[in-house]
């Protein structure tokens, strides 16, 4: 896990190294004051020897020069080192998320992987800049002070021993009890992202259905749990300040009490007991400085975890040795195939599928809600991967293609229509960053989306808001089309994008189809018999299998689902999901 993480400090590294090693001449600056004081009382007021006061109150202001400057330095170097660690990993993280296929993201949710990008880095950028500053500064001042401490008086020195043996243990055990507690702390964080995001993204129809305080009261219940679990942790933490405090005065308490005997005994000068007091201190501080990085570091190691994870991930989807760089053609063939979300199920999605396709063939997909018709087409483009059998494209295994190669050929317009924040244009050219204007006007023609647009005060040029809020549902699927078939496709599929248009629109877009782009193989995902009724073949789908495959006149002769379907529509009682499947 730190190997994993340390590997993104990358550039970084000289800071990384420096931090410390500045910090550790603060350190020895600090160290060395206490002495030059030390000599002021003793060798200066003591024997009213001005000459010694004055050098060593030059060295005092030089050493303390030097300590600011190395104290800023360690502050500015450890802020590069830390933030810039933070943005390596937030790329890498995100880097890697890019290469994850739908399974990989089912595992870890959107919600988490957006807590573990912000919240988790955040937490390892503090940490990380925690352990280059405080690692090498508390550390080396506790020792170099305990050092000191004895070269003075062994005796009193024995003093820290036994306060740094009682704090270590205290706070280990602080420590360990509060591990575990963050790490429900960071699932409850998952929890609540995923609540903000569900709310903003649905927020339409939150209003629609005036679930305002269910939602209200939703948020405040996950967050008032966070917010428990938070103050829970932080009570235990809290036993720090009194560890702390009775270390500290009950370490000066002793020490001016043993102290003041051996000045009384000549066994011990006051600039020596004012020396071991501010010793003292600095032990104290560093000890404090430790239990608060130790704290800091037990937070975050459950980040690093998270973080770990992603980074460690390994993509269920990859790329051939030697992939196939060229798609023959639009042809399909599903040879006996099998396919589940989940390995261990018991139960596959799509049992048993034989089915081929001819390159330029106008396939009909129809079935109920839930018989996998979605599943079927997503393995086409190797969004998953069969489970059993195999499925050609082109007549080549679809695992044998370069992912890219394969997915520039089989343009998918998906169930959920996706936009992006900028303008028309801009949307347009994820089919092809090259199109020119004209070639997205062309596309937007086919599609049915030029009337829409041209109407719009800046046309092509129309800022599109992030999920393209600002357009309706079937503006929003009709833009969609258009920028799939800018790919160009040899296959181009259409998991139900064209319901949220009307019957008119639905049947322009598929007769420009007819004319434009013949020799495209096209597979349409339709609840609305008249969007496939013209098609070569229709597939019926039920509970993840073909329960018939014919013209719409074969169908209507020979297949009970399609026929109860047919009627429901045509009589108008009805839609697919009301009757059919049953």
């Amino acid at each position: 896990m730190v190997k994993t993480l340390l590997s993104q400090v990358k550039e970084y590294k000289k800071a990384s190294i420096l931090t410390p090693a500045v910090m550790l001449v603060e350190v020895l600056v600090e160290m060395m004051i206490p002495r030059l004081m030390a000599r002021i009382v003793d060798d200066g007021i003591g024997a009213e020897n001005m000459e010694a006061i004055i050098v060593n109150g030059i060295g005092m202001v030089l050493l303390a020069a030097v300590g600011l400057w190395a104290g800023f330095m360690g502050g500015k170097l450890g802020a590069l080192a830390s933030t810039g660690f933070a943005k390596n990993l937030r790329e890498a993280m995100f880097r890697k998320i890019q290469t994850y296929s739908f399974k990989n993201i089912d595992h870890f949710s959107t919600a988490s992987l957006v807590t573990r990008l912000t919240t988790d880095v955040t937490n390892v950028q503090n940490a990380y800049q925690m352990i280059l500053r405080m690692g090498m500064r508390s550390p080396t001042s506790l020792i170099v002070a305990m050092v000191m401490a004895f070269m003075i008086s062994p005796r009193l020195a024995l003093i820290y021993v036994f306060v740094v043996i009682f704090l270590g243990f205290g706070l280990f055990f602080i420590a360990s009890r509060v591990f575990k507690i963050f790490g429900r702390i960071f699932k409850e964080y998952d929890n609540m992202n995923e609540s903000v995001q569900e709310n903003v993204t649905g927020i339409r129809v939150v209003k629609a259905y005036v679930r305002e305080e269910y939602e209200k009261n939703k948020f405040a219940n996950t967050s008032i749990g966070l917010r428990k679990k938070f103050v829970f942790a932080e009570s235990i933490l809290a036993f720090n300040i009194p560890l702390m405090n009775i270390a500290a005065y009950g370490s000066m308490m002793l020490i001016s009490w043993f102290g003041a005997h051996m000045i009384i005994q000549n066994e011990l000068t006051t600039g020596n007991l004012m020396s071991l007091m501010t010793y003292s201190m600095n032990i104290l501080m560093s000890l404090m400085m430790l239990s608060i990085g130790f704290v800091m570091i037990s937070m975050s190691v459950a980040s690093m975890q998270r973080i770990a994870e992603v980074l460690n991930e390994e993509p269920s989807i990859i790329n051939p040795e030697n992939p196939v760089m060229e798609v023959k053609d639009g042809s399909i063939r599903f040879d006996h195939v099998m396919f589940s979300y989940n390995e261990n199920n018991q139960e596959p999605v799509l049992s048993d599928i034989n089915l081929e396709i001819k390159s330029g063939e106008v396939i009909g997909i129809i079935g109920s809600t839930g018989s996998a018709k979605t599943s079927l087409v997503n393995l086409i483009s190797r969004l998953y991967d069969v489970t059993g059998g195999s499925l050609l494209v082109g007549g080549k295994d679809v695992r044998d293609y370069d992912l890219k190669v394969l997915r520039d050929q089989v343009s998918v317009v998906l169930q959920k229509n996706v936009l992006f924040s900028g303008t028309i244009y801009e949307n347009l050219r994820w089919g092809d960053p090259q199109a020119s204007d004209e070639e997205c006007r062309r596309a937007c023609r086919l599609a049915c989306a030029d009337e829409f647009i041209e109407r719009m005060p800046d046309g092509y040029d129309t800022y599109i808001e992030q999920g393209g809020t600002n357009v309706s549902g079937g503006q929003r699927q009709r833009l969609c089309i258009a920028r799939a078939l800018l790919k160009k496709p040899k296959i181009l599929i259409l998991d139900d994008s064209t319901s949220a248009v009307d019957t008119a629109t639905d049947a322009k877009i598929r007769q420009a189809f007819r004319d434009e782009i013949p020799g495209t193989t096209r597979l349409i995902i339709a609840q609305r018999i008249s969007s496939v009724q013209d098609a070569d073949r229709i597939v019926v789908m039920d509970d993840g299998r073909i329960s018939g495959v014919g013209t719409h006149e074969e169908l209507l002769a020979s297949n009970e689902i399609y026929q109860d379907v047919y009627e429901s529509q045509t009589s108008g009682t009805g839609d697919f999901d009301e009757k059919g499947g049953d």
